[in-house]
């Protein structure tokens, strides 16, 4: 008898234990991002792919490259509260945002598709990143699924002496130098370009230059004209810095007044955010 209730006992003991939901055997996330709290992976693929983004309300762009994608569900089983789209959006945003990328295009309204894309560029690769697929009752997210595509960044190696071909030729260079996002401060991966520009100007004593600025139709006319001016102005200093002396030197600000490239497309707009630098 009281080996009886004792099993009794344990099977009452053992239904009372909550045991987790578990990830889909060799998934795991990626290594962009944590996971959002209290969500467990159903499925996930790898491979070479192709992902079709939403860029604006109207445009949608496919990219090629690794691509993985997970799908996660909430995990219930927590006794926590469910999230909203946008807390979910706004989450991965801000991951992306931290590492100097930017959100591309947002929808929050149940009156069309959920999702959102996000594109950040580091040093040797480049990403994009897609959340979509919700499912729950628009306001209680009871899953979602996030997609990463990888691609090798476009990598700029040009020596002193092509810049100095190319300016002789055509009066100019364009340079596609990395600031920070919305500042002017040259990143870390763009000091090698600099360094070339300061070389070839060393080489070439008797070369003067104009350093400017052009962005792409992203944000207003005046915050454009401003940026540029600033992001032209640190090129010059750090040519300064550098050991060019000032007076070969002179910096300007075009804005998104003098695009190469149609900005209605992410590539476009990537070309339009340039930095040329002109024979005087």
């Amino acid at each position: 008898m009281q080996k009886s209730l004792f099993a009794f006992s344990l099977i009452l003991v053992l239904s009372t234990i909550v045991f987790p939901q578990q990830d889909a055997e060799g998934c795991k996330d990626p290594e962009l991002f944590t996971r959002f709290p209290n969500f467990y992976i159903r499925n996930c693929t790898e491979n070479f792919n192709e992902l079709e983004l939403r860029m604006s309300a109207t445009v949608k762009e496919s990219k090629e490259g690794n691509l993985t994608t997970i799908y996660y569900g909430f995990n219930f089983d927590t006794g926590e509260k469910m999230k909203s789209p946008l807390q979910i959006m706004k989450n991965y945003e801000n991951a992306v945002v931290k590492n100097g990328g930017k959100m591309v295009f947002k929808n929050t309204s149940t009156d069309s598709d959920l999702e959102a894309t996000y594109h950040l560029v580091s040093k040797d690769k480049e990403y994009w990143v897609k959340i979509d697929h919700f499912a729950g009752n628009g306001i209680d997210v009871e899953a979602f699924q996030l997609s990463v595509l990888e691609m090798e960044a476009m990598k700029q190696e040009i020596q002193a002496n092509e810049m100095f071909e190319a300016i002789n030729k055509d009066g100019f260079i364009a340079l596609y130098i990395n600031f920070e996002t919305g500042k002017s401060d040259i990143k870390s991966e763009s000091q090698p370009i600099v360094d070339q520009i300061i070389e070839m100007l060393k080489q070439n004593s008797d070369l003067k230059i104009s350093v400017e600025g052009h962005t792409d139709n992203v944000g207003s006319d005046k915050s454009n004209k401003t940026l540029s001016e600033n992001r032209a102005k640190s090129v010059m200093n750090a040519l300064i810095n550098g050991g060019i002396e000032k007076s070969r030197l002179s910096s300007k600000g075009w804005g998104s007044t003098k695009p190469v490239e149609d900005n209605s497309t992410e590539d476009g707009r990537y070309k339009n955010r340039r930095v040329e630098i002109v024979k005087k």
